[in-house]
């Protein structure tokens, strides 16, 4: 199964976390959960990664919509947008697509809201990509 949307970018994580912020919010995205996967594995384990952050971003409007369609949705809220440093120059962003949720749930009325849901995410990679 192919599950995530995934782009390289040639600038430095921090510049390129800022833009992905930025094009998801050009979206309708907020971000609700930020982890800094790479902070808390060192804190918890003492184990060294590259900069890796997980943002969960969300659409309020099509969440909702979501929601009337499976209520338990929830489990698959909100889209997971990984950020993660690929050497000093380089960062890789990667977001879980969102049609994962139709194939996961077996509900074709997601499906609507996937594609669009899906079609905000690509722009906002498209945006950061060429930015």
């Amino acid at each position: 199964m192919h599950y995530g949307i995934t782009t390289t970018l040639d600038r430095p994580f921090d510049q390129a976390l800022a833009a992905v912020r930025q094009a998801l919010a050009e979206q309708g995205f907020g971000v609700l959960t930020e982890i800094d996967l790479a902070a808390t594995l060192k804190a918890k384990l003492d184990v060294d990664l590259p900069a890796q952050v997980i943002l969960g971003a969300c659409n309020p409007p099509l969440a909702h919509r979501a929601l009337q369609a499976e209520e338990s949705i929830g489990l698959l809220l909100p889209c997971n947008v990984v950020v993660r440093a690929d050497g000093a120059q380089r960062t890789v962003v990667q977001v879980l697509d969102p049609r994962t949720m139709v194939e996961l749930t077996g509900n074709d009325q997601l499906r609507t809201v996937a594609d669009e849901a899906a079609g905000r995410l690509r722009a906002a990679l498209t945006a950061v990509d060429q930015a």
